[in-house]
């Protein structure tokens, strides 16, 4: 079973470093998520039955790594960049999953309940820790496609990229003109490596 709000709350600030509204609604959503995909001791018993996707890499994705304790060390949590305030979570073993999505008429919903607080941070968590389920989320039933390559455990594949000889896990890899090439090389990367004239990092 899953420990009481504040406990979770209490968690969640120490492993964030501090507590906020974003940090609140995510504890709520993955109370949410858990409980309509049948998921009871996430950080227990119901650990391996259990993948999340967030979408969003703000304080909301820390409390429902904190609640749930999925990792994306264990590949238990998976991040999906949509600058969304949303999660999806699925029970591997029923195969049932649930996506929740933090409404965004739940700060409208703050300002109107507390009017008379000044502070906007002080109105949204009392909000966000009264309001009802449906007043602070939408939830949906979905179905995702999780391939073998996405599983928790050892690595299900390794090889190395023809072009920058570095190593490419659980089928990563993209075969172009007839090459093993890693992502980077096969589409561009994030970083730039500096040239021989900028100055070498140390």
């Amino acid at each position: 079973m899953l420990p009481s709000l504040d406990s979770l709350l209490l968690e969640c600030e120490r492993l964030h470093g501090h507590l906020c509204p974003g940090q609140l609604l995510g504890v709520r959503m993955a109370l949410v998520g858990c409980r309509l995909i049948g998921i009871c001791d996430p950080r227990g018993a119901d650990r391996k039955k259990l993948l999340v996707w967030v979408e969003i890499d703000r304080c909301m994705t820390d409390a429902v790594s904190a609640v749930t304790g999925v990792r994306l060390g264990r590949r238990s949590l998976k991040f999906v960049d949509l600058g969304k305030v949303a999660a999806t979570f699925l029970n591997l073993d029923e195969n049932k999953a649930v996506r929740v999505v933090a409404l965004d008429a739940s700060r409208e919903l703050a300002d109107l309940r507390f009017r008379d607080i000044p502070e906007r941070r002080k109105r949204q968590m009392l909000t966000y820790r009264e309001a009802g389920e449906n007043e602070l989320f939408k939830v949906e039933s979905v179905s995702v496609g999780v391939s073998e390559m996405d599983l928790p455990g050892r690595p299900r594949s390794r090889v190395s990229c023809s072009r920058c000889l570095e190593s490419v896990n659980d089928g990563r890899e993209v075969e172009a003109s007839g090459a093993t090439l890693c992502r980077s090389c096969a589409y561009g990367s994030y970083y730039l490596i500096a040239s021989d004239n900028d100055d070498k990092v140390s």
